[in-house]
């Protein structure tokens, strides 16, 4: 048995059709646990009541539902969903003015940029500003310009329970999913590793989301699921970074601690992230070391915000590669354009597209053929229709 990172949501760059994945709606019901008095239970299954006579077990169960509705609204505003050129992960934001917590391998080989969509749809921007020391599977962000958010309190540390109830919050699979709760119990606290064992369902794009005490406390950060490695599934068995972890690497990170701000990731356009629309000039090299697509060709990935209804004219030249653009939604995991030849005597590429809605846009500048490198410019206005 092995436990397997929470590997981002998958979208591919080169797909257009993104898949819709079908979701079941399954209602279940528990029948009540039998009652001392056979009439009690007649009128319980008939939906009667009684002054003396209310079934304790259905209180019970509402008093669990009201509290699981009560969690939701309290913790799940501070919730958000980090989507990338690749993919997408969880994170939940610790202070009002924006700081985000997530597991490293969500963001450690994307840029220092990275779209965030908040609980309420709005899309924002966020710079990563490190990763934990140690190999630890943590890291933080910073959403840009933002005061009075919503966010979510750490429990107190090594205050996790076995048999204690906890709840996830996270976006599973697609971002269509987004905000999704699940509950279960603390199953196991492994002693060595600190790591908290619990049941309730995560998948893949949970990573990086809370996992919650009765309170809305965050008592860890979902980071693993156990899988049988020899009839391959997962069985339902999930690990969380717990709170006496992850509090140091937020005190380090509010301090500035130089050791928490070595990025294990290598962005490849390190200088300039941000795409402005101003008909800006921005130079660069594509070359050996930067990221690569699938068919190992190298790209640049630049951001920016965007809003419904404008158009944007994008150019990428150059005399020394042949030039290639695809501009993302992450949000909407939608492939908006490509382009990568203006004319069949001309390599350089030009982009035009009205924008579909507000939102974080990526830009993705990359060399047609793979192995290809050499210096590029790129500029990107707003076009009068």
């Amino acid at each position: 048995m092995k436990s397997k990172l929470l590997k981002i949501g998958t979208s591919t760059i080169l797909t257009t059709v993104i898949s819709v994945i079908g979701i079941e709606n399954v209602l279940g019901y528990q029948l009540p646990t039998l009652t001392q008095n056979p009439q009690d239970l007649k009128s319980t299954l008939l939906g009667k009541t009684t002054k003396a006579g209310q079934s304790k077990i259905i209180l019970a169960n509402n008093s669990e539902e009201q509290n699981r509705i009560r969690l939701y609204e309290k913790a799940s505003p501070a919730v958000v969903a980090i989507a990338l050129d690749r993919g997408h992960g969880s994170g939940f934001i610790v202070s009002p003015d924006g700081l985000v917590l997530t597991n490293a391998h969500v963001v450690q080989d994307g840029p220092k940029t990275v779209a965030v969509v908040l609980a309420d749809g709005r899309q924002v921007l966020a710079d990563v500003l490190g990763f934990a020391s140690g190999g630890l599977d943590l890291a933080a962000l910073k959403i840009r310009n933002q005061k009075n958010l919503p966010f979510l309190r750490l429990a107190s540390p090594r205050s996790a329970r076995v048999g204690q109830s906890v709840y996830a919050i996270g976006t599973p699979l697609s971002l269509k999913l987004q905000n999704t709760l699940t509950s279960g119990i603390i199953s196991r606290i492994d002693t060595k590793s600190g790591l908290i064992q619990h049941d309730a369902a995560v998948n893949p794009g949970n990573s990086g989301g809370p996992l919650l005490n009765s309170s809305g406390q965050v008592i860890g950060v979902n980071s693993a699921i156990l899988n049988d490695t020899e009839i391959k599934r997962f069985i339902g068995l999930s690990l969380a970074i717990p709170t006496d972890i992850v509090q140091p690497f937020l005190v380090a990170v509010e301090r500035g601690n130089a050791e928490v701000a070595t990025q294990r990731q290598k962005p490849s356009n390190t200088k300039e992230q941000d795409l402005p629309l101003n008909g800006q000039v921005l130079q660069a090299a594509l070359k050996k070391g930067d990221r690569t697509l699938p068919n190992n060709s190298y790209f640049h990935i630049y951001a920016f915000e965007g809003k419904a209804g404008q158009q944007v004219t994008i150019e990428m030249d150059s005399k020394q590669i042949d030039s290639h653009l695809y501009l993302l939604l992450p949000a909407k995991e939608t492939l908006v354009g490509e382009n990568d030849d203006i004319s069949p005597k001309d390599f350089n590429a030009k982009l035009t597209v009205t924008l579909p809605e507000n939102g974080i846009y990526y830009l993705l500048a990359n060399t047609f053929e793979a192995g290809e490198s050499g210096s590029y410019r790129l500029q990107a206005v707003i076009s009068q229709k």
